[in-house]
């Protein structure tokens, strides 16, 4: 009974965040104000490649799965997948609701709180967990990065190949990579602190063992 009640919880608190991402995602995109760094990727990938921003992406998270894969000697995982094509179909739905009544500069705001908490949620659930930040919760459990710097710095590289590539760069894009990544930590701690929720993210990311050192040859 206690082993299903926290499944439930568990499940409960990813789907929220997918909702609550998507929420922040859509205002984002209506803002006009620009796209976060993924989407500078694929946009940038369209440029030089007959494909779809949903291929793009998924191309995307299909390396990062790999790299996260190779890095801790561990069986690709799907459940990335699962998030990507739920939070997209709920962007998709959201996108229909009519939000002209928020100023553009809101609803940018509103967005990146948006974003970072719904993030927080789903890195918390320890579900489904995004491609990046597979890789970035590797990072923080190998290397003792801070969350933040491993995943600004993660998001920073596809921005920069984004823009190699042709994609747009925007105000809304400065403001996910600052903003969005600097609020998902102080978004979990206080999930932790406030609500006493557990953070299964970071405990996994805990687990993760660091390498042993070459040997040495004497």
């Amino acid at each position: 009974m206690a082993l299903s009640r926290v499944r439930a919880q568990r499940l409960g608190t990813y789907l929220s965040g997918c909702a609550v991402f998507a929420a922040g995602a859509t205002l984002f995109i209506h803002s006009s104000y620009g796209v976060d760094p993924l989407d500078t990727l694929a946009l940038g990938m369209l440029e030089h490649l007959p494909i779809t921003i949903g291929i793009a992406q998924a191309s995307v998270a299909v390396v990062c799965i790999a790299i996260w894969s190779v890095w801790n000697r561990r069986r690709p995982v799907v459940s990335p997948f699962v998030t990507f094509f739920l939070c997209g179909s709920l962007i998709d739905l959201m996108r229909l609701a009519d939000t002209s009544v928020i100023p553009a500069p809101a609803q940018l705001a509103l967005g990146v709180v948006l974003c970072a908490y719904g993030s927080a949620l789903i890195i918390m659930s320890g579900t489904g967990i995004r491609a990046m930040d597979l890789i970035v919760l590797t990072m923080t459990g190998r290397w003792r990065w801070p969350f933040w710097v491993a995943k600004a710095s993660v998001e920073a590289v596809l921005l920069v190949l984004g823009y190699l590539l042709g994609g747009p760069v925007g105000v809304g894009t400065l403001c996910f990579l600052v903003f969005v990544d600097g609020l998902i930590q102080p978004f979990m701690i206080l999930n932790q602190r406030l609500l006493g929720m557990e953070n299964r993210g970071l405990t996994v990311a805990a687990s993760f063992p660091t390498p042993a050192p070459a040997p040495q040859r004497s």
